[in-house]
């Protein structure tokens, strides 16, 4: 077991005890007979939005709708932004300022969906209401009339504006999170009574989409707890299909199991998903904390990291900017290629092969055909390609070097399946030395924790194209992982920029 992982579940230990024998489990439930993994509460529909995202949203539309207003009435008003001093506008500056400023104060952006609108509502009339109001009182004692009314009409509009918007992202919050758009997909692992509490919990906000529980102990496990139905043991959650929906998951064990929870954190790591230790719910209040958020404290976590809200949508705004920019400009180039590769050899321009992608889900990845036509590769990879390969063409050979084939998957980025740097997409059942590459590297999975990239750590530091050998996948995962650790939109920047110079000055490695 990694040292980190090691040093995890010793705090937990030391925090609720080191007794070795577990549990029992004290359930008024009927013993099961049978489970089946198809009973999984999974929602129909998945918006790529959580509720914290949500929070951050709210912000940016408090900011954006009182700054729209503002430009507006200074617009009206007949006050030129160019020619006026800065006491003629500061009244108008300071509106959306003062509006945040509130909101905050009184934790309008919490945005507790439990929350009754009412309460929601006097809370964000009250926080924007009383400093918007002392704003118009102070340009009213120190303006002169008409700019005064102008202002005032501004701040009235504004205060309206800003709390219509939160009861509508309430509402349409609470909606959308109580049919499972917006809430992770969870599942649990221990049908324990914490796993019932949380279960109980969870179902007066819906903020986590509790989609069933998996426990090797079958024989004392009911076959659902407070709605949630039992699922399978270990094995069938690590052999589930539909594993790679899954956002997150959470071993609720009794405090004393200490050697099971060690066996089933042994097991769970393999995973891409985030897997968290929940070993108490004594003292929780629902009125005051958030059960999300209690189930993503990083102290919690032994296997991945909590979710980055504002690192998510940074990356996404980077990944539509660069690859919308970078189709416009290659779109001459790329009309070339498409035609050079059809007048060449029989078969389809692009080359659409299943890969990995992020949680293990099987993406489609888009490149320029390279090869003679295969129809079985596109579903699963024979073998890796090696030097003086026959099955490559001419206008392959070429665009394989200079890794022009790759740009077809700027598609892929703008459908929200890679991103422009990240760990390079591997063929479904691609193999070294005969043997899975899953199989070379215990952590081999974690670097399915983010989205597959065009470029990445990897492929800047020579780990390119296939790896004929263990040590090769080896150093490919440790340098996925590096990148995984130290994600950043500057780390990312600092990818991209250097990924020209060194495919040119690396021309001969094969790919």
């Amino acid at each position: 077991m990694p040292t980190s992982t090691r040093r995890d579940i010793e705090v937990l230990d030391s925090a609720y005890g080191s007794r070795s024998e577990p549990a029992a489990y004290s359930l008024d439930f009927p013993a099961n007979d049978a489970v089946d993994v198809a009973a999984a509460r999974l929602p129909s529909l998945r918006v790529p939005f959580r509720v914290s995202s949500m929070r951050f949203a709210l912000r940016i539309f408090d900011l954006t709708v009182a700054s729209l207003i503002v430009a507006y009435f200074l617009s009206a008003s007949g006050i030129g932004l160019l020619s006026a001093t800065v006491s003629q506008i500061l009244p108008f500056v300071l509106i959306p300022i003062v509006t945040s400023w509130g909101l905050r104060t009184v934790s309008a952006y919490r945005f507790r969906l439990n929350q009754g609108i009412v309460d929601h509502l006097v809370a964000t009339a009250y926080g924007s209401g009383l400093p918007l109001a002392a704003l118009a009182f102070a340009t009213g004692w120190l303006y002169p009339t008409e700019l005064v009314h102008w202002a005032s009409i501004a701040v009235f509009t504004t205060w309206v504006a800003v709390t219509s918007g939160h009861i509508i992202f309430l509402v349409l919050g609470r909606q959308m999170t109580r049919a499972g758009w917006i809430g992770e997909n969870v599942v649990i692992v221990g049908a324990t009574p914490n796993a019932r509490r949380m279960i109980e919990q969870n179902a007066k906000t819906r903020e986590l989409n509790i989609v069933g529980i998996f426990d090797d102990r079958l024989e004392r496990a009911p076959r659902s707890m407070a709605g949630a139905p039992l699922l399978g043991k270990l094995d069938d959650l690590l052999a589930w299909e539909r594993l790679p929906e899954i956002d997150r998951i959470v071993v609720t064990v009794t405090s004393d199991a200490r050697d099971r929870v060690k066996t089933l954190v042994d097991r769970l790591r393999i995973l891409p998903q985030r897997v968290v230790l929940l070993l108490d719910l004594d003292g929780f209040d629902p009125e005051t904390e958030s059960l999300a958020k209690i189930a993503h404290s990083p102290a919690a976590y032994v296997s991945g990291s909590p979710h980055d809200t504002r690192r998510a949508i940074s990356k996404r705004f980077f990944d539509l900017f660069f690859a919308s920019t970078m189709l416009v400009a290659f779109s001459p180039l790329l009309l070339v290629l498409s035609i050079a590769i059809k007048l060449e050899s029989k078969g389809p321009v692009l080359f659409r092969q299943n890969r990995h992608g992020f949680n293990n889900q099987i993406i489609k990845v888009w490149k320029f055909r390279s090869m003679r036509h295969d129809p079985a590769a596109a579903e699963r990879i024979s073998k890796q390609t090696v030097a003086d390969d026959p099955r490559i063409t001419r206008i392959g050979r070429f665009i394989r070097q200079t890794s022009i084939d790759e740009l077809p998957q700027l598609v892929n980025v703008l459908k929200g399946e890679m991103s422009i740097v990240g760990p390079r997409p591997h063929a479904v059942g691609m193999t070294t030395e005969e043997q899975s590459v899953q199989n070379i590297v215990g952590d081999y999975a974690h670097r399915h924790r983010v989205k597959p990239g065009i470029t990445g750590w990897a492929q800047i530091n020579g780990s390119r194209g296939p790896v004929h050998t263990k040590e090769l996948v080896r150093e490919r995962v440790r340098l996925d992982m590096e990148y995984v650790n130290r994600s950043s939109f500057w780390f990312d920047f600092y990818i991209m920029l250097m990924t020209l110079p060194r495919l040119f000055g690396d021309a001969k490695t094969l790919r």
